[in-house]
Parts: structure tokens; C-alpha cells; sequence
């Protein structure tokens, strides 16, 4: 294997003569003479190459002979459905869905909106966008109507394409309705919906005569080859939330992308090509995007797309029933799938039923993994666990242990070193660069690698006000860190975390760390709230392992003391709220800004992305 430090060292000195080296393992119409273009507050790849995602992901791999492998694998527990899909069945698909699109007068540029379960129509529609040229913003499958009239009105897409229903667990939640509250809401109309009838659906009057059959569609058109596209046209638009509450549409082009997630799967996710990849994520997330339709596509290899959760379908054992199942060699989730694994089922009783012995690698991203649910899965597993760190800006891991190169010692609580291409520094307020061991800012030096958003959608003046100025010359990634001495980086969560507890600068997230070190506890969020003495104080919520019996103020004292011994008196933590569940996004974030409002009796917005709005009844209770 290449030695890590040489190879970074390469990517930042020389980021030409390494992306341009990287781009050979991209199949290009046009292959890259201009490798990088910068302007005053822009930077451009590939800027004269030109190329198609969707070839990328299934022709040549046809072409070369790869047809018959396998491609993609639905496992869907909700239907008990296990679907296997080859090269040459995604490409006959998507090319026809693609004629399909096209017939409805959809052109390269046109936007379509996909609101879908995770099922595989919805990477059909997503690569099929991508074959003619047409720009795909997913909206995840369930966003209230508002959240999806919001972003109708800002992509003003030709075409909407739905399903009839998604599965939450063991839930159906009707699409239909959704979709149709939100076109009356919104200002822009599209011309076309089209809709997915999922088997046993009863569609009767749920469904609005104008809507249009996705298997009708499909079957009756006649395939569209794939159109040529300039690297920096935008592929997709995946929208983010903002502090405005106006979500952020992040563009993703197609040249880099393609570079990135190729070098990506190979040397962060150390993937070969016969070996099977899952990311445990929804394709309404960037993950998703990258890692359960593009990234494996693009390798040729094999990806999972499932539709389920990693407890309640049926059970804490769902993902190494999967895992088994599928022989997956790769697996990425979000630490908070693993904390409701480890509440659940705290000693991997339900492990030990399952061969997970094809299985070579862990990574956790999404949500800041603390060093106690890291350590449980290694333990578990008994296989390298790697938390890594990257962003929906980023499209693709900016901290990581890369596997593919030769792998570094893991650190608990660290995501490792910067991922070749990405020079990452720690600033203070002024710009200057803190020491080894100093908190501060985590910001990344221009120009971003490929792969990475160069602008938000008809908004580049969002998008530098909101990631340039703050540190000019830098992308600032709103999240706080620090190194150590063997140049890891530990993140310390978003900047807005950090509290003023009578003048002592604490990050809640170290204060998590602690709490979630207590044998009792399964999962935690520490918020600051408001004293009329101190100006702050933390505040701990904790959610208790199944089958603990110690008495609530026996653990509550515990974690007080803890908090003391390892952060010091100066902390002021002295209550702990024990709840049932967590307020999250779907994507796994846990929302202690609202968590924060609620216990400072402060107004707030509750996101489209939130999981359950009935688990802020419980918050509510306590204020």
C-alpha cells in the first residue's frame, strides 16, 4: 500500500499533477486538459472535459464486459423483499426511464424533484436524470408539504416523481397527499407528476387522475442514450438547512464528483471492485447520493440499498441479518444507528446469531461518534472501526483513516487525519492557526478538492457570505476542533455548541463524551441553558440502556461526578433529564438547538427533517 503521509503530502503540494492522475480512472468523451480553474472567490475542475455520470455508473461497466455481476441489492424487511438488479437490468431500466423523462420534454438543465421511498425506482429515476442531463434535487420521502413546496418554488423542476407510499419502520406513510398539499402551497407548477404504485397500495381515491404511472412510462418508452456534459454542469441539487430557515441548494457537478467518489471508494473506503458496499443511509441524504446509488456504481462494484432501520425491523439484529445476508465486506452507518443497537441489545446477544465474517470494515459517520459507542462496535465486531467526518458540502469524506492507503493507528473520538486532497487547518477568531491541542474553528484552504460544492443554486452570494468570508481564503466548515501531537483532528461538534459557563469557553460535545462513558447510559446530549448566575450552565439528557435497574438519581449522581473528575468543577453540570428518545433529524443529528429553545423557553422553528415531532412533547414536559 502507498504510505499516507507521501501521498497527502502530494495531493496538497502538487493538487494539479495529483487530481489530473486521479481523472484517469474516470472514462471521460473528453478527456481534461485544464485540471484546475480559479477565479476571485471560485475554482473550477475539469473545466474542458467532458463526460456522463450515468455512463460512468452502468454502460462502460457493460460495456467492459460486467453486465451479469450484480449491481445493486434491495433488501426491503418492511415487504420482505430482497431484489437483486445486474448491470445490464440497471441499464435497460434507466435507459428507458430516461426516454421516458425525455418524452415528457424534459432537456438537459430541466430540474425534476424526486420525492421517494428508498426503493429502487428512485435510483432509477436519479441515474436516468443524470443519462440525459436533467439536474435531480431528492427531497427525502416524507418532508412535510411546506418543506417540499419550499423547495419546488427554488428548483422549479418540470417534473415531480413520487411512490405511493414509503415504510418508516413498520409504519406507511402516503405520499400522494403530500406531494399534492405541496404543489397547491407552492408558487411553481410543475408540468408532469409522476408517480410509483407500489404493490398492495390501495390507491383508489388517493391518487389524482393527472398524475402519470412510473412502470407505464417506463415500459412504453424507447431508450435514451446518455448526453454529453461539461464537467462543472451540475448534476444534482441536495439542499441543506440553513440559519435562515431557507434551505441551502448544494450543487454538485459531474466531473469532479465522478473523480472524487472513484478515489473515494478506493483509498477512504479501501473498496474493491468484487466486494459488496453498504451504506446504511437514505437516498434523500448526501450519503445516499454518494455512497448508496453513485459511489459503488461508478467502481463497478456492488452496493445495498435498504429500506428499513437498524432496530423495530424486526430487531436490534436487522443489520448483521443484512450484513450475513449479502456478504457485505463494507459497512457504513451513523453512530446513532449503533447507540440503538447498543441500547437494545447493550451485550450483541442478537449478534452472535448472524456470520458477519465477510464483513472487513465499520465506518460511522453523520453524527460526532463518541469514544464509548466506538469502542462497543470494535469490541463487538472485532474488526477496525472508522469514524471519519465529512459534510453535505463536501460530498465526500474530508477526515478519515484511509483503508486504502496503509491505515493508521484509531484513536478513539478522533476522525483521523485530512483526506488526500484536503489541506484542513484550526484558526482562531483572528485567522491565525491554533496550536496543537488549542480549540478553534475547523476550516479547509482554497481551492476545495473536487467533488466539493462550489456554489449554492442561483445563489453564489449565499454561498460566499455563508462559507468564504469568515476566514478569507478558507471554506469554513461551522464546526469546532483541535490536533493532537500525532496531527489527529478531534471535532468538537458545530460552533454553536461551545457554552460560557462564567466566562470558561466548555464544548457541550466534550461534556457528551463523559456522559456517554457511563455504563448506564445508551445515548446523551448535553445543551447549555440559561443561569441568571453563571450567564450558562450544561444540562445532560440522557436515554438509559434496556434492562438497567439502577435507581434514576443513583446515575444521575454518577454522571455529576464524572463531569467533575473529567472536566472539573468549572463545568457546573448538576442535573441530568433521563428520557425516553432524542429529537432527531432523519438523518441521525440529534436537534439540541430546539432541545436548547425549549429549555430556555425561547421560540422555535421544528425542522421538516425532524424524525418524531411527538418526542418534543417529552422535552416540553421538563422545561
Amino acid at each position: 500500500m502507498a504510505n499516507y503521509e507521501n501521498t497527502y503530502h502530494k495531493s496538497i503540494n502538487n493538487p494539479e499533477a495529483f487530481w489530473r492522475e486521479q481523472a484517469e480512472a474516470v472514462s471521460w468523451y473528453r478527456k481534461p486538459g485544464s485540471i484546475l480553474h480559479t477565479g476571485a472567490q471560485s475554482w473550477e475542475w475539469y473545466r474542458d472535459a467532458e463526460l456522463n455520470t450515468a455512463y460512468q455508473c452502468l454502460d462502460r461497466h457493460v460495456e467492459n464486459g460486467l453486465g451479469q455481476k450484480t449491481a445493486l441489492i434491495y433488501d426491503s424487511p418492511g415487504t420482505g423483499t430482497v431484489e437483486h438488479y445486474t448491470y445490464n437490468d440497471l441499464l435497460s431500466r434507466v435507459a428507458r426511464f430516461a426516454g421516458a423523462l425525455a418524452s415528457l420534454g424534459v432537456e438537459k438543465g430541466d430540474r425534476v424533484i424526486i420525492y421517494m421511498p428508498m426503493i429502487p425506482q428512485t435510483a432509477i429515476a436519479m441515474l436516468a436524470c443524470a443519462r440525459i442531463g436533467a439536474i435531480h434535487s431528492v427531497v427525502f420521502g416524507g418532508f412535510a408539504p411546506r418543506e417540499l413546496a419550499i423547495r419546488i418554488d427554488d428548483a422549479r423542476p418540470k417534473v415531480i416523481i413520487t411512490a405511493s407510499f414509503g415504510i418508516e419502520a413498520d409504519k406507511r406513510i402516503p405520499y400522494h397527499p403530500m406531494v399534492y398539499k405541496a404543489i397547491e402551497e407552492a408558487e411553481h407548477k410543475p408540468a408532469h407528476i409522476i408517480s410509483y404504485n407500489r404493490n398492495g397500495a390501495d390507491n383508489g381515491n388517493d391518487t389524482p387522475s393527472y398524475f402519470l404511472d412510473f412502470a407505464a412510462l417506463e415500459q412504453r418508452s424507447a431508450p435514451a442514450a446518455c448526453v454529453p456534459l461539461k464537467s462543472a454542469d451540475p448534476l444534482y441539487i441536495l439542499y441543506t438547512s440553513g440559519t435562515t430557515g431557507k434551505p441551502k441548494g448544494i450543487v454538485r457537478d459531474n466531473g469532479g464528483h465522478a473523480v472524487a467518489l472513484n478515489y473515494s471508494l478506493r483509498y477512504v473506503y479501501g473498496l474493491g471492485t468484487d466486494e459488496v458496499f453498504w451504506a446504511a443511509s437514505d437516498v434523500g441524504w448526501v450519503v445516499g447520493h454518494s455512497y448508496i446509488v453513485y459511489g459503488p456504481l461508478m467502481l463497478g462494484a456492488t452496493g445495498v440499498l435498504y429500506e428499513g432501520k437498524p432496530v423495530r425491523t424486526p430487531d436490534a439484529g436487522a443489520f448483521w441479518r443484512v450484513i450475513e445476508q449479502h456478504r457485505v465486506n463494507v459497512f457504513f452507518t451513523a453512530p446513532t444507528a449503533i447507540r440503538a443497537i447498543r441500547k437494545e441489545d447493550p451485550d450483541g446477544l442478537l449478534f452472535r446469531n448472524y456470520d458477519t465474517s465477510a464483513l472487513r470494515l465499520l465506518f460511522l459517520a453523520g453524527e460526532r461518534c463518541d469514544a464509548a459507542t466506538l469502542e462497543w462496535a470494535q469490541e463487538l465486531l472485532q474488526r477496525p472501526v472508522i469514524d471519519h467526518w465529512w459534510q453535505t458540502e463536501s460530498g465526500w469524506p474530508m477526515l478519515a483513516n484511509m483503508q486504502g492507503l496503509d491505515p493508521l493507528p484509531v484513536k478513539p473520538g478522533s476522525s483521523a487525519r485530512p483526506v488526500c486532497g484536503y489541506d484542513i487547518r484550526i484558526l482562531r477568531e483572528d485567522g491565525t492557526e491554533a496550536d496543537t491541542g488549542e480549540n478553534g474553528y475547523v476550516a479547509v484552504k482554497l481551492p476545495l478538492p473536487p467533488g466539493c460544492l462550489s456554489t449554492l443554486w442561483q445563489n453564489h452570494s449565499r454561498f460566499v457570505n455563508g462559507y468564504l468570508s469568515r476566514f478569507p481564503g478558507y471554506y469554513f466548515t461551522g464546526d469546532g476542533g483541535y490536533t493532537d501531537t500525532d496531527g489527529y483532528f478531534f471535532i468538537t461538534g458545530r460552533v454553536d455548541d461551545i457554552i460560557n459557563v462564567a466566562g470558561h469557553r466548555l464544548s457541550t460535545a466534550e461534556m457528551e463524551e463523559v456522559v456517554a462513558a457511563h455504563p448506564d447510559v445508551a445515548e446523551c446530549a448535553v445543551i447549555g441553558v440559561h443561569d441568571e448566575l453563571k450567564g450558562e450552565i450544561p444540562l445532560a439528557f440522557v436515554v438509559r440502556k434496556d434492562g438497567i435497574h439502577t435507581p434514576p438519581e443513583l446515575t444521575e449522581k454518577a454522571i455529576v461526578q464524572l463531569i467533575r473528575d473529567e472536566i472539573g468543577p468549572v463545568a457546573s453540570l448538576k442535573k441530568v433529564l433521563f428520557v425516553k428518545r432524542l429529537p432527531k433529524t432523519r438523518s441521525g443529528k440529534i436537534l439540541r438547538n430546539i432541545m436548547r429553545s425549549i429549555m430556555n423557553h425561547s421560540e422555535y422553528t421544528i425542522p421538516g427533517t425532524i424524525e418524531d415531532v411527538q418526542v418534543l412533547s417529552e422535552i416540553e414536559a421538563l422545561a
